[in-house]
């Protein structure tokens, strides 16, 4: 029987009544989940489902899909929203999947994309298969056993037990890794209740577009002790909290990942009773490595990593995990001793993990000097006027950087905001050419991911151009 039905039928038995689910129109209490999860499960055996993608909108019928999916033993496969059709077709036909869950209207239907003779190889015990949706290429299929998922459980449960208290909101999708495992597996083994809404009710449309004044409104209204969040969320709510919006005095812990953040706006944060914490991780390590906490935390760093893995660094600084690692790719050969992460980091003298970004991403400019251009991208996100930065500058003498503008800001503010921004960074690290978009970075013009994260190769070709036009601070329309 899968490792986290086992506790759900403790909770169960202990207190029936203590609510699981929280939702908007209905909850669920504990026994009501494990009976839900048994019923579901029997009829994924009946079905005979050997690979199942789970698809539809954060609800309580997702989390019974994805526990009934453990305890029929059955491969899950969640199917991210902002995937295209063309990325859910691959989705398919990787993981062999012969059976698509709707949970948005609790259907069960066969998969007919899936190739003859299967898909992708994939590695022994498998039991969760997450598509990361990286910045070049299709999707890759990130294979998870139980073992692992467990682990990485146990290890955030021991760091996080005193601190994450019995009230998580669900804020990222469900078919997130991250919330998947942190925001719902974990508040399940402790006996919490997790609190879902759908998505469109966080102010969420599309894959990167948030209505910060809905996600204000339902913080205030749920009163959640603990969410999950990405940089750029943690960006609209300082915003929103500098202009005056109640921040829930519920809240005990947050936590962001997902990319490097700026510790000036940390500390923004926690002047304005935000109580954020910043970690680290990957798909491949279970979504969590290293995690600050209450009491034992440094601004400026990943945190301590968690106990279940092993965390080295390399000698060219790559940060090298070994323990909480996947069983592998789809497809490519499993995952044996410790695994390159392919980011730049170092470990301090007290244990914490300092994370500087891609090793792929390390610009080298044409006097020597070595600039990860996550760091300055991260210190720019205190300005309120700019809402994405990417550098650029391999092999220039001088760095250069494309920006979006926050909505009804002037040329004229950029200009100033890159400017007082440019005067506490050290003159090799200042933005001495910039060009201002004339749109978002987006999934649908091509220069974002499907969940967001910016294509540098693709902004590069795009803007190349202007930035290498004569003068500074132009705009480019694209």
């Amino acid at each position: 029987m899968a490792w986290l039905l086992e506790r759900l039928q403790q909770h169960a038995a202990c207190h029936p009544d203590r609510i699981a689910l929280d939702g908007a129109d209905q909850s669920l209490s504990y026994a009501g989940l494990v009976e839900a999860v048994e019923a579901l499960a029997a009829r994924f055996v009946r079905q005979h489902v050997t690979c199942l993608a789970l698809q539809g909108d954060n609800s309580h019928a997702w989390v019974v899909a994805d526990l009934a999916a453990q305890r029929a033993g059955c491969v899950v496969v969640p199917v991210p929203g902002f995937f295209s059709t063309g990325q859910v077709g691959h989705l398919y036909r990787q993981a062999a999947v012969d059976t698509v869950y709707d949970a948005d209207r609790d259907v069960l239907l066969p998969c007919v994309q899936t190739v003859d003779g299967g898909g992708a190889v994939m590695p022994p015990a498998t039991s969760k298969v997450t598509f990361t949706s990286g910045s070049t290429g299709q999707p890759k299929g990130v294979c998870l056993t139980l073992d692992h998922q467990r682990r990485t459980v146990m290890a955030l449960a021991e760091r996080l037990a005193p601190h994450a208290g019995k009230r998580h909101l669900c804020v990222l999708p469900f078919a997130t890794l991250l919330e998947n495992l942190a925001g719902i597996y974990l508040p399940l083994w402790l006996g919490a209740a997790v609190v879902v809404r759908p998505l469109a009710e966080l102010g969420f449309s599309g894959s990167s577009s948030v209505n910060p004044f809905l996600l204000f409104q339902t913080l205030n209204t749920v009163q959640p002790e603990s969410m999950i969040l990405v940089p750029e969320l943690l960006r609209l709510l300082v915003l929103m909290a500098d202009k005056g919006l109640p921040v829930p005095d519920s809240l005990r812990y947050i936590a962001v990942g997902g990319g490097k953040v700026d510790p000036l706006l940390l500390g923004r944060a926690h002047r304005l009773g935000l109580p954020v914490y910043e970690g680290y991780g990957l798909s491949e390590c279970g979504s969590v490595v290293a995690l600050n906490v209450p009491g034992d935390n440094r601004p400026g760093c990943a945190g301590r990593p968690l106990s279940h893995v092993q965390l080295s660094v390399g000698g060219h600084g790559e940060i090298m995990i070994n323990g909480g690692v996947m069983a592998g790719y789809l497809g490519e050969a499993p995952v044996n001793g410790a695994w390159a992460t392919g980011d730049l980091g170092v470990l301090d003298r007290e244990g914490f993990l300092r994370v500087s970004g891609r090793a792929k991403n390390l610009l080298i400019t044409a006097y020597g000097r070595n600039v990860n251009p996550e760091w300055l991208e991260s210190v720019f996100q205190t300005s309120d006027v700019l809402r994405s930065v990417v550098v650029f500058g391999d092999g220039e003498p001088a760095l250069s950087a494309v920006l979006v503008a926050m909505p009804g800001a002037c040329r004229s503010q950029v200009a100033a905001a890159v400017a007082t921004l440019n005067e506490g960074l050290p003159d090799y690290a200042r933005i001495a050419n910039w060009v201002l978009a004339g749109q978002p970075f987006s999934a649908d013009n091509g220069l974002a991911t499907a969940n967001g994260r910016p294509r540098r190769e693709a902004i590069f070709q795009t803007y190349q151009a202007a930035l290498s036009r004569t003068g500074h601070n132009q705009l480019a329309y694209f």
